[in-house]
């Protein structure tokens, strides 16, 4: 039971550490990585995806964590 717990345990460390507190950007930078894969397999340059993603999701991020309760 000891190694079902720990395997649990890994588990529930990583969602923690992926997703964090907003599972919102979580999905929006799994999003970016799967746009830079697509771009990058075509003839154009994939280096600006990800920090036009950071633009468009930082704000958003921004104004949902200091939204109040």
């Amino acid at each position: 039971m000891s190694v079902l717990r720990g395997i649990k345990g890994v588990f529930a460390f990583l969602y923690d550490f992926i997703v964090g507190d907003d599972w919102l950007v979580a999905v929006a930078v799994i999003i970016a990585l799967a746009i830079t894969y697509a771009v990058s397999q075509t003839s154009v340059s994939a280096w600006w995806v990800l920090p036009v993603a950071v633009l468009l999701i930082l704000p958003i991020a921004l104004k949902r964590a200091t939204r109040p309760h």
